[in-house]
């Protein structure tokens, strides 16, 4: 069901097409930068979200502005879709290539163009990796907040794409609240920037408007990042609980009493079974959840919210808590945070990493229903949350070679979302809508909400050629889900009912 749109010309035409298009542009790129044998596009049929696969028609790889540009203005004059691609590391399907379109793979953008101590900010292009913008600000006492788990690969300009948060977000804010321009071009290539170089920014505020936009407003080339101080002191607290309720309602506890970790981070008990097998980071394998809770800030702040986080997360039976010791068993606890989702591979042939956002008190009543779920569906479930904001992250284990598996995770996975909206939350947080969210989109908005939507995305983009497909549903698939949710033997959420 959430499978990408199929090309709709036949394999005749399909090849004219592919004719047509790879000799316009081959009027505007080098031959190095043009792909389009299948061997050549293969590596480029889908990101993160492995279930999927598509080829494109063709992959160009322009190596400056200008040659963006012109890719732009050629394929709006031959009406072909674009898809814009970063390293490909997001889990939503959002750089799905289009059967009928050109990937425009923006990797040759990878230069870190100025960091400014003075300002606190750095402009990069937009294929940087997340880590390369704060290890060039390293030896100015600086760093780049937003640390999604990815960080070691994915791209500055996929993270506003997706408006990527991290580990360390509830304290710092997510990529919207870290960034002050993006530069790019509209789909018929015309300069567009978004924001300034200043706190604000005349007119209407599009830049809160295009990150996030998931690639379907324009194509970001360039973009200047708010730098942070880096911390005099960080350390963290493993806190373990014998219980995933008692867990959950710890988190809130944190945060009502005032605290704003620097992270707040939360496993079940095989997750971190998983993850210890990985990486070794001295987990609490008798826990039937763990807590990852750091402080930063000078020794005095630290010291004391350390002291306070600890009391609280004893008063919410906490059965032990471990602070780390040094700046080396504090990387070691979150390195085994971030590599939940490699430590999830080892042991399943697939997985399919969720991605919704519920009411922090909410955590122990949706872990509750996706052990439910893993009954129901018949298959497991490892979890890992960003709990300080909400922000969910089950990994569902599956074998894509298995239809049915396949089948059964696309219905988990839509229950996990819609028990989120009905829990008062969103069906994402951090990855985005891409192809994989699409029938969510049906239960978290009304047509006339997706209509408005649709109706944003015209006005950048009036023939819909960037990104197609994506993000927001059609009312003939909105209508289609709903008669699938109840061949499935589930009742439709009421916001089904209007289609």
């Amino acid at each position: 069901m959430n499978a990408p749109l199929p090309s709709v010309a036949t394999a005749p035409e399909r090849a004219r097409r592919q004719a047509e298009v790879v000799s316009a542009l081959g009027g505007v790129l080098p031959p190095q930068s043009l792909l389009y044998t299948p061997e050549d596009t293969t590596p480029y049929e889908c990101d993160g979200l492995t279930a999927y696969r598509q080829r494109p028609l063709c992959v160009a790889l322009p190596e400056n502005e200008t040659q963006v540009q012109q890719v732009l203005k050629v394929c709006h004059q031959l009406q072909v879709p674009v898809v814009a691609r970063g390293a490909g590391t997001g889990l939503s399907g959002g750089a799905m290539p289009h059967a009928d379109g050109v990937t425009l793979s923006m990797a040759k953008f990878n230069r870190i163009v100025s960091v400014d101590a003075h300002t606190r900010t750095a402009v990069v292009q937009c294929g940087v990796r997340n880590l390369a913008i704060s290890e060039a600000a390293a030896p100015l006492g600086l760093y780049y907040a937003p640390d999604p788990s990815s960080q070691i690969a994915c791209t500055i300009g996929g993270n506003v794409a997706e408006n990527s948060g991290g580990v360390h977000c509830l304290k710092y804010g997510l990529t919207v609240h870290n960034v002050l321009k993006v530069r790019g071009f509209t789909v018929d290539g015309e300069p567009i920037e978004f924001g300034g170089d200043a706190l604000d920014a005349p007119g209407y505020d599009l830049l809160a408007m295009v990150v996030g936009s998931e690639g379907m407003l324009a194509v970001t080339t360039e973009v200047t990042v708010r730098l942070v101080p880096k911390p005099q002191l960080a350390r963290c607290i493993m806190a373990s609980f014998d219980d995933v309720r008692r867990a959950g309602e710890a988190v809130a506890a944190v945060i009502a009493a005032g605290i704003i970790p620097a992270g707040l981070e939360m496993m079940d008990g095989p997750m971190t079974v998983a993850v210890e097998d990985f990486v070794h980071a001295g987990y609490d394998l008798s826990a039937a959840a763990i807590l990852l809770c750091e402080s930063d800030g000078t020794p005095e702040e630290v010291e004391e919210e350390i002291v306070r986080m600890s009391e609280v997360l004893r008063a919410s039976g906490a059965t032990a808590i471990t602070v780390s010791r040094d700046e080396a068993q504090r990387l070691k606890f979150w390195s085994g945070r971030k590599n939940a989702f490699p430590a999830s591979g080892r042991i399943s042939p697939d997985y399919m990493c969720m991605d919704s956002t519920i009411p922090r008190k909410r955590l122990a009543d949706i872990l509750q229903a996706i052990s439910e779920m893993e009954q129901k569906y018949g298959l497991k479930c490892l979890n890992v949350f960003h709990a300080g904001d909400g922000n969910l992250h089950p990994l569902i284990l599956f074998d894509a070679n298995d239809p049915d598996q396949l089948h059964r995770c696309e219905l988990f996975g839509a229950d996990i979302l819609e028990t989120s909206v009905a829990m008062g939350g969103t069906v994402t947080g951090e990855h985005g809508v891409g192809i994989e969210k699409l029938n969510s989109m049906c239960v978290q908005f009304t047509p006339e909400e997706n209509a408005q939507m649709l109706g944003v995305k015209k006005a950048f983009d009036q023939a819909g050629l960037l990104n197609p497909g994506k993000v927001i549903p059609t009312l003939t698939r909105c209508a289609e889900y709903g008669k699938m949710v109840i061949r499935a033997g589930r009742l439709p959420h009421p916001e089904l009912e209007r289609f």
